[in-house]
Protein backbone atom coordinates (compact mmCIF):
# COMPACT_ATOMS: atom_id res chain seq x y z
CA UNK A 1 0.00 0.00 0.00
CA UNK A 2 1.09 3.50 -0.44
CA UNK A 3 -0.49 6.37 0.60
CA UNK A 4 -1.04 10.12 -0.54
CA UNK A 5 -2.05 13.62 0.77
CA UNK A 6 -5.44 14.24 1.03
CA UNK A 7 -4.64 17.20 -1.02
CA UNK A 8 -3.52 20.65 1.10
CA UNK A 9 -4.34 18.29 4.55
CA UNK A 10 -1.49 16.86 7.01
CA UNK A 11 -3.22 13.80 6.77
CA UNK A 12 -2.33 10.63 4.44
CA UNK A 13 -4.76 8.59 3.14
CA UNK A 14 -3.89 5.10 1.37
CA UNK A 15 -4.60 4.84 -1.85
CA UNK A 16 -7.03 2.49 -1.86
CA UNK A 17 -9.60 2.28 0.34
CA UNK A 18 -12.57 0.77 1.51
CA UNK A 19 -16.83 2.29 1.74
CA UNK A 20 -19.71 0.41 2.53
CA UNK A 21 -22.18 2.10 0.02
CA UNK A 22 -25.03 -0.32 -0.71
CA UNK A 23 -23.51 -3.05 0.90
CA UNK A 24 -23.71 -2.69 4.58
CA UNK A 25 -26.76 -3.50 6.05
CA UNK A 26 -28.29 -5.15 2.26
CA UNK A 27 -25.58 -7.28 1.50
CA UNK A 28 -23.17 -7.10 4.47
CA UNK A 29 -23.60 -7.50 8.13
CA UNK A 30 -21.14 -6.99 11.07
CA UNK A 31 -19.23 -10.34 10.97
CA UNK A 32 -18.66 -9.93 7.14
CA UNK A 33 -17.74 -6.51 7.81
CA UNK A 34 -15.21 -7.12 10.17
CA UNK A 35 -13.64 -9.60 8.44
CA UNK A 36 -13.45 -7.51 5.49
CA UNK A 37 -12.38 -4.18 7.52
CA UNK A 38 -9.61 -6.71 9.01
CA UNK A 39 -8.13 -7.50 5.50
CA UNK A 40 -8.75 -4.02 4.26
CA UNK A 41 -6.74 -2.76 7.33
CA UNK A 42 -3.86 -5.79 6.99
CA UNK A 43 -3.16 -4.49 3.65
CA UNK A 44 -2.36 -0.98 4.85
CA UNK A 45 -5.73 0.66 3.65
CA UNK A 46 -6.32 3.09 6.42
CA UNK A 47 -9.57 5.05 5.14
CA UNK A 48 -13.35 3.55 5.41
CA UNK A 49 -16.00 5.64 4.11
CA UNK A 50 -19.68 5.88 4.82
CA UNK A 51 -22.19 7.92 5.26
CA UNK A 52 -25.60 8.22 7.50
CA UNK A 53 -28.29 7.56 4.05
CA UNK A 54 -26.40 4.04 3.90
CA UNK A 55 -28.99 1.43 4.56
CA UNK A 56 -30.69 4.46 6.81
CA UNK A 57 -28.10 4.72 9.27
CA UNK A 58 -27.69 0.82 9.31
CA UNK A 59 -24.42 0.82 7.49
CA UNK A 60 -22.80 3.25 10.73
CA UNK A 61 -24.18 1.05 12.84
CA UNK A 62 -22.44 -1.81 11.27
CA UNK A 63 -19.60 -0.34 10.84
CA UNK A 64 -18.82 0.71 13.95
CA UNK A 65 -19.85 -2.27 15.70
CA UNK A 66 -17.83 -3.94 13.42
CA UNK A 67 -14.58 -1.54 14.41
CA UNK A 68 -15.69 -1.85 18.18
CA UNK A 69 -15.14 -5.77 17.82
CA UNK A 70 -11.98 -5.23 16.55
CA UNK A 71 -10.26 -3.09 18.89
CA UNK A 72 -7.84 -1.04 17.01
CA UNK A 73 -5.90 2.35 18.21
CA UNK A 74 -8.50 4.64 16.95
CA UNK A 75 -5.67 6.97 15.58
CA UNK A 76 -4.26 4.57 12.99
CA UNK A 77 -7.35 5.17 10.87
CA UNK A 78 -9.72 7.65 9.44
CA UNK A 79 -13.60 6.95 9.06
CA UNK A 80 -15.98 9.36 7.19
CA UNK A 81 -19.65 10.10 7.09
CA UNK A 82 -21.59 12.40 4.60
CA UNK A 83 -24.64 14.06 6.16
CA UNK A 84 -27.36 15.72 3.49
CA UNK A 85 -30.06 13.27 2.57
CA UNK A 86 -31.17 12.93 6.40
CA UNK A 87 -32.77 9.38 7.31
CA UNK A 88 -35.94 11.28 8.88
CA UNK A 89 -38.97 12.89 7.09
CA UNK A 90 -39.06 16.36 8.68
CA UNK A 91 -39.35 19.39 6.79
CA UNK A 92 -35.33 20.46 8.08
CA UNK A 93 -34.13 17.39 8.16
CA UNK A 94 -34.03 16.07 4.54
CA UNK A 95 -31.95 16.52 1.27
CA UNK A 96 -30.81 20.18 3.43
CA UNK A 97 -27.65 21.59 4.97
CA UNK A 98 -29.07 24.20 7.20
CA UNK A 99 -27.43 24.63 10.45
CA UNK A 100 -29.80 22.80 12.68
CA UNK A 101 -30.35 19.51 10.43
CA UNK A 102 -25.98 19.60 10.27
CA UNK A 103 -25.43 19.52 14.09
CA UNK A 104 -28.07 17.52 14.83
CA UNK A 105 -27.22 14.99 12.03
CA UNK A 106 -23.17 14.68 13.20
CA UNK A 107 -24.35 13.84 16.77
CA UNK A 108 -26.91 11.30 15.26
CA UNK A 109 -23.94 9.52 13.17
CA UNK A 110 -21.58 9.65 15.98
CA UNK A 111 -24.07 7.70 18.29
CA UNK A 112 -24.25 5.26 15.32
CA UNK A 113 -20.62 4.47 14.64
CA UNK A 114 -20.17 4.57 18.75
CA UNK A 115 -17.45 7.55 18.12
CA UNK A 116 -16.56 10.89 19.60
CA UNK A 117 -15.39 11.83 16.44
CA UNK A 118 -15.27 11.20 12.98
CA UNK A 119 -11.92 12.11 10.92
CA UNK A 120 -13.63 13.18 8.02
CA UNK A 121 -17.04 14.94 7.27
CA UNK A 122 -18.85 15.75 3.79
CA UNK A 123 -22.06 17.82 2.71
CA UNK A 124 -22.97 14.85 0.69
CA UNK A 125 -24.56 17.36 -1.68
CA UNK A 126 -25.13 20.93 -2.35
CA UNK A 127 -28.12 22.55 -0.96
CA UNK A 128 -29.32 25.84 -2.88
CA UNK A 129 -31.60 26.19 -0.53
CA UNK A 130 -29.56 27.21 2.42
CA UNK A 131 -27.13 29.49 2.38
CA UNK A 132 -23.93 28.84 1.42
CA UNK A 133 -22.26 30.81 4.68
CA UNK A 134 -25.07 28.98 6.87
CA UNK A 135 -23.50 25.66 5.78
CA UNK A 136 -19.90 26.83 5.67
CA UNK A 137 -20.14 28.12 9.26
CA UNK A 138 -22.23 25.01 10.66
CA UNK A 139 -19.57 22.70 9.16
CA UNK A 140 -16.49 24.95 10.53
CA UNK A 141 -18.29 24.63 13.83
CA UNK A 142 -18.73 20.87 13.65
CA UNK A 143 -14.76 20.60 12.70
CA UNK A 144 -13.65 23.36 15.45
CA UNK A 145 -15.77 21.47 18.69
CA UNK A 146 -13.54 17.87 17.55
CA UNK A 147 -16.54 16.17 16.57
CA UNK A 148 -14.98 16.01 12.86
CA UNK A 149 -10.79 16.74 11.96
CA UNK A 150 -11.92 17.89 8.04
CA UNK A 151 -14.56 19.04 6.00
CA UNK A 152 -15.73 18.47 2.97
CA UNK A 153 -17.88 18.08 -0.16
CA UNK A 154 -19.41 15.24 -2.42
CA UNK A 155 -20.85 15.73 -6.12
CA UNK A 156 -20.45 19.54 -5.78
CA UNK A 157 -19.56 21.79 -8.53
CA UNK A 158 -16.27 23.57 -9.04
CA UNK A 159 -18.36 26.87 -8.45
CA UNK A 160 -19.97 25.60 -5.42
CA UNK A 161 -16.60 24.47 -3.70
CA UNK A 162 -14.68 27.44 -4.66
CA UNK A 163 -17.68 30.01 -3.07
CA UNK A 164 -18.04 27.56 0.21
CA UNK A 165 -13.83 27.77 0.09
CA UNK A 166 -14.09 31.73 -0.71
CA UNK A 167 -16.21 32.35 2.24
CA UNK A 168 -14.67 30.06 4.83
CA UNK A 169 -11.06 31.50 4.19
CA UNK A 170 -12.67 35.44 3.93
CA UNK A 171 -13.90 34.56 7.50
CA UNK A 172 -11.39 32.92 8.83
CA UNK A 173 -13.34 29.76 8.95
CA UNK A 174 -12.00 26.00 8.63
CA UNK A 175 -11.58 25.77 4.41
CA UNK A 176 -13.39 22.60 2.84
CA UNK A 177 -10.25 20.22 2.11
CA UNK A 178 -11.98 17.29 -0.06
CA UNK A 179 -14.18 16.50 -2.50
CA UNK A 180 -15.89 13.21 -3.13
CA UNK A 181 -16.48 12.81 -7.01
CA UNK A 182 -17.66 9.86 -9.36
CA UNK A 183 -15.04 9.06 -11.00
CA UNK A 184 -13.97 5.90 -13.72
CA UNK A 185 -12.94 5.20 -16.91
CA UNK A 186 -16.37 6.01 -18.02
CA UNK A 187 -17.22 9.27 -16.02
CA UNK A 188 -14.29 12.03 -16.65
CA UNK A 189 -15.07 15.18 -17.00
CA UNK A 190 -15.94 16.50 -13.48
CA UNK A 191 -12.32 15.60 -12.16
CA UNK A 192 -10.15 15.85 -15.22
CA UNK A 193 -11.93 19.29 -16.35
CA UNK A 194 -13.87 21.22 -14.38
CA UNK A 195 -11.79 20.31 -10.88
CA UNK A 196 -8.52 21.29 -12.73
CA UNK A 197 -7.95 24.85 -11.17
CA UNK A 198 -8.92 23.74 -7.74
CA UNK A 199 -6.12 21.49 -7.09
CA UNK A 200 -3.56 24.04 -7.12
CA UNK A 201 -5.73 26.87 -7.01
CA UNK A 202 -7.00 25.96 -3.28
CA UNK A 203 -5.20 22.54 -2.58
CA UNK A 204 -8.42 20.18 -2.67
CA UNK A 205 -8.30 16.92 -2.03
CA UNK A 206 -10.35 13.61 -3.83
CA UNK A 207 -11.61 10.40 -2.19
CA UNK A 208 -13.11 9.32 -5.78
CA UNK A 209 -16.37 6.63 -5.75
CA UNK A 210 -17.49 4.11 -8.11
CA UNK A 211 -13.76 3.33 -9.87
CA UNK A 212 -16.19 0.05 -11.91
CA UNK A 213 -18.95 2.43 -12.60
CA UNK A 214 -21.31 0.30 -10.45
CA UNK A 215 -19.60 -2.41 -11.75
CA UNK A 216 -20.02 -2.34 -15.62
CA UNK A 217 -16.50 -1.80 -15.85
CA UNK A 218 -15.64 -5.46 -13.94
CA UNK A 219 -17.38 -6.54 -17.14
CA UNK A 220 -19.80 -8.66 -15.25
CA UNK A 221 -23.19 -7.13 -17.61
CA UNK A 222 -21.89 -8.30 -20.74
CA UNK A 223 -24.65 -10.79 -20.71
CA UNK A 224 -27.46 -8.80 -19.35
CA UNK A 225 -27.97 -8.43 -15.33
CA UNK A 226 -26.80 -11.59 -12.91
CA UNK A 227 -29.16 -11.76 -9.82
CA UNK A 228 -27.50 -9.69 -6.62
CA UNK A 229 -25.26 -7.10 -8.96
CA UNK A 230 -25.80 -3.64 -8.35
CA UNK A 231 -28.38 -2.68 -11.01
CA UNK A 232 -30.56 -5.67 -9.96
CA UNK A 233 -30.88 -4.17 -6.05
CA UNK A 234 -34.46 -2.49 -5.83
CA UNK A 235 -34.26 1.03 -6.09
CA UNK A 236 -31.03 1.40 -8.31
CA UNK A 237 -33.10 0.85 -11.81
CA UNK A 238 -31.36 4.50 -12.68
CA UNK A 239 -28.09 2.70 -13.05
CA UNK A 240 -29.35 0.87 -15.95
CA UNK A 241 -30.79 3.78 -17.51
CA UNK A 242 -27.29 5.56 -17.51
CA UNK A 243 -24.97 2.28 -18.50
CA UNK A 244 -26.89 -0.23 -20.12
CA UNK A 245 -27.41 1.66 -23.48
CA UNK A 246 -25.52 2.42 -26.75
CA UNK A 247 -23.89 -0.87 -26.74
CA UNK A 248 -22.13 0.40 -23.77
CA UNK A 249 -21.71 -3.06 -21.99
CA UNK A 250 -20.14 -4.41 -25.64
CA UNK A 251 -17.48 -1.83 -25.79
CA UNK A 252 -16.67 -2.14 -22.29
CA UNK A 253 -15.96 -5.72 -23.10
CA UNK A 254 -13.03 -4.78 -25.57
CA UNK A 255 -10.67 -3.88 -22.49
CA UNK A 256 -10.42 -7.37 -21.50
CA UNK A 257 -7.55 -8.37 -24.03
CA UNK A 258 -6.05 -4.76 -22.21
CA UNK A 259 -6.54 -6.65 -18.78
CA UNK A 260 -5.63 -9.98 -20.02
CA UNK A 261 -1.75 -8.75 -21.56
CA UNK A 262 -1.48 -6.79 -18.11
CA UNK A 263 -2.03 -10.39 -16.05
CA UNK A 264 -5.66 -8.71 -14.40
CA UNK A 265 -8.91 -8.68 -14.07
CA UNK A 266 -11.58 -6.21 -15.39
CA UNK A 267 -11.94 -4.91 -12.16
CA UNK A 268 -8.17 -4.91 -10.82
CA UNK A 269 -8.03 -2.21 -14.46
CA UNK A 270 -10.40 -0.08 -13.68
CA UNK A 271 -9.37 0.71 -10.80
CA UNK A 272 -5.85 0.72 -11.37
CA UNK A 273 -6.84 3.49 -14.14
CA UNK A 274 -8.44 5.70 -11.38
CA UNK A 275 -5.28 5.46 -8.69
CA UNK A 276 -3.06 6.25 -11.60
CA UNK A 277 -4.49 10.13 -11.58
CA UNK A 278 -1.93 11.36 -9.42
CA UNK A 279 -4.99 13.94 -8.03
CA UNK A 280 -6.90 10.96 -6.86
CA UNK A 281 -5.78 11.46 -2.90
CA UNK A 282 -7.66 7.39 -2.35
CA UNK A 283 -10.25 5.51 -4.66
CA UNK A 284 -12.91 4.04 -2.63
CA UNK A 285 -13.37 0.52 -3.24
CA UNK A 286 -16.81 -1.57 -2.12
CA UNK A 287 -16.98 -5.40 -1.21
CA UNK A 288 -20.01 -7.45 -0.74
CA UNK A 289 -17.51 -10.66 -0.62
CA UNK A 290 -13.89 -11.30 1.14
CA UNK A 291 -12.84 -13.01 -2.41
CA UNK A 292 -14.27 -9.22 -4.12
CA UNK A 293 -12.19 -7.31 -1.27
CA UNK A 294 -8.86 -9.47 -2.21
CA UNK A 295 -9.34 -9.03 -5.93
CA UNK A 296 -10.06 -5.11 -5.65
CA UNK A 297 -6.79 -5.15 -3.18
CA UNK A 298 -4.95 -6.33 -6.31
CA UNK A 299 -5.47 -3.49 -8.55
CA UNK A 300 -2.04 -2.27 -6.44
CA UNK A 301 -0.07 -4.19 -8.36
CA UNK A 302 -1.63 -3.11 -11.62
CA UNK A 303 -1.00 0.71 -11.04
CA UNK A 304 2.95 0.34 -12.02
CA UNK A 305 2.01 -1.65 -15.49
CA UNK A 306 -0.48 1.32 -16.70
CA UNK A 307 2.09 3.49 -18.74
CA UNK A 308 1.73 5.77 -21.28
CA UNK A 309 1.08 3.33 -24.32
CA UNK A 310 -1.26 1.71 -22.30
CA UNK A 311 -3.51 4.38 -20.98
CA UNK A 312 -3.78 5.94 -24.66
CA UNK A 313 -5.65 2.10 -26.06
CA UNK A 314 -7.62 2.20 -23.15
CA UNK A 315 -8.40 6.04 -24.31
CA UNK A 316 -9.24 4.50 -27.70
CA UNK A 317 -10.82 2.01 -26.39
CA UNK A 318 -13.76 3.51 -25.03
CA UNK A 319 -13.80 6.49 -27.85
CA UNK A 320 -16.91 7.39 -28.08
CA UNK A 321 -18.93 6.49 -24.52
CA UNK A 322 -16.65 8.85 -21.96
CA UNK A 323 -18.19 11.11 -20.14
Amino acid sequence: MFYRRLGSAGIKVSVLSLGSGVTYGNQVQVEDSADMLKLAYEAGVNFFDNAEVYSAGESEKIMGEALRKLNWRRGSYLVSTKLFWGIHEGPNEKNTLNRKYLLEAMDGSLERLGMDHVDLVYCHRPDPETPMEETVRAMHDIVASGKAFYWGTSEWSAEQIREAWDIADRRNLHRPQMEQPLYNMIARAKVEKEFARLYDGIGLGLTTFSPLASGLLSGKYRNGIPAGTRFALPGYEWLQKRYLHDDIPAIVSRLEPIAAELGCTMSQLGIAWVAKNPRVSSVITGASRREQLVENLGALEVIPRLTPEVLARIDETLKGIVQ
